[in-house]
């Protein structure tokens, strides 16, 4: 049997309070609560919202097609077997209704109209002649003195001689028209957009020399969806922006009559005015104004695309959104038509969603940047930095 031995040295234990023990028992659990307690969630992010409203937006049709020239005329050679002599314009050069664009070797014409001259000369004198007989034969009619077979000769030589002098004549009108041709005329004002012609190439009847755009005019030919033309009619104004970026004013002159069976697209053509950065054969798109319409509208800024579809975030209560899939439609400046997905009067985020997640907690202000919320600052930091 042991005894237990006492320390006569050591001071002895104070006894406790049963009120202190509880005490310290609640404070050493309320400890280990605040350790093993979740951290509050933070805002993801800090945004700005606006809400869906209805404006008046510019209704427009969207369409593709090429600049084209109004109409083109080809100048050509009336005469053949001549050689180029001279060419007095270019491509791109403005010309007149009627200006020489071109002249052709009138040597052997000019020969061909002097024969036809000394031809008429001839007929004429023979003429003269056979008119003076047949008068005389006329006169000695009552005299019995010629037979009336003799007058009947001289009359018909007459008459024969007299179609010889129409005959020269008309000869020498064309050998005139010929010399006339030699000089290639421009057959309406225009612009130059083609030159086949070449100093010294002998031309045939008929080739070209010249293609020219009518009167300067060029047109946009624009393909429409068959399904579209119905919205369209002459006259409607229509905002065209070339490869280049400048954007012309056009309005729509006529809609084609038919529609290609390959693509159920059909041709409108629109006049567009005299510009020197318009040029036939460009590629352009445009747009058909066809007036406003009352419609709900976002700010582009606060559609995102999410799984390949366009979509808003709308607030829900005053710190959370939910990701709303919506269906858009026309766009007006930097304002986007909301078809359906969305009320009116829907508060959603104004930019940044592409940073959000559907549920994610945000923090709202008012006129205020968009930027990331700031982390909390723990007590620990915030004593360091009050040191």
């Amino acid at each position: 049997m042991r005894h237990s031995r006492l320390c006569i040295f050591c001071p002895p234990m104070p006894r406790l309070a049963l009120p202190t023990i509880a005490l310290l028992a609640a404070i050493s659990i309320g400890a280990v609560h605040a350790e093993t307690a979740p951290p509050k969630a933070q805002p993801a992010l800090t945004i700005t919202t606006t809400t869906a409203q209805r404006t008046h937006l510019t209704e427009h049709l969207a369409a593709n097609g090429n600049i084209t020239a109004w109409q083109e005329a080809v100048v050509g050679a009336e005469i053949g077997g001549l050689r180029v002599a001279e060419v007095l314009v270019n491509v791109g050069d403005v010309v007149r209704k009627g200006q020489v664009l071109a002249r052709l070797a009138s040597d052997l014409v000019e020969g061909d109209v002097a024969q036809a001259r000394a031809a008429l000369q001839q007929a004429q004198a023979a003429v003269t002649e056979a008119r003076a007989n047949a008068e005389r034969a006329r006169a000695l009619a009552d005299s019995g003195a010629m037979s009336s077979q003799q007058i009947g000769q001289y009359t018909s030589a007459e008459i024969s001689a007299t179609a010889s002098v129409a005959a020269a004549q008309a000869q020498l009108g064309t050998q005139l028209l010929r010399l006339k041709h030699t000089e290639v005329r421009a057959s309406d004002a225009g612009v130059i957009s083609a030159r086949l012609a070449t100093v010294g190439a002998v031309v045939n009847v008929g080739a070209e020399l010249f293609r020219m755009v009518r009167q300067g005019r060029l047109e946009w030919r624009a393909e429409v969806n068959a399904a579209d033309l119905a919205r369209l009619r002459t006259g409607t104004q229509a905002v065209i922006t070339t490869a280049g970026g400048a954007q012309v004013k056009g309005q729509l002159r006529m809609l084609a009559p038919t529609v290609d069976v390959n693509t159920r697209n059909a041709l409108v053509y629109v006049d567009l005015p005299a510009r020197p950065d318009l040029r036939a054969g460009q590629y352009a798109s445009g747009e058909f104004l066809l007036g406003e319409k009352s419609a709900l509208s976002v700010p582009m800024s606060a559609v995102v695309v999410r799984d390949g579809f366009p979509s808003v975030f709308e607030l829900q209560g005053s710190d959370h959104v939910v990701l709303r899939r919506v269906r858009t439609g026309q766009r007006t400046g930097q304002r986007i038509e909301i078809t359906d997905g969305l009320a009116e009067g829907a508060r959603i985020v104004e930019r940044g969603g592409t940073f959000l997640n559907d549920g994610d907690l945000v923090r709202v202000v008012e006129n205020s940047d968009q930027k990331q919320a700031k982390a909390p600052v723990s007590k620990a930091q915030a004593a360091t930095k009050t040191k």
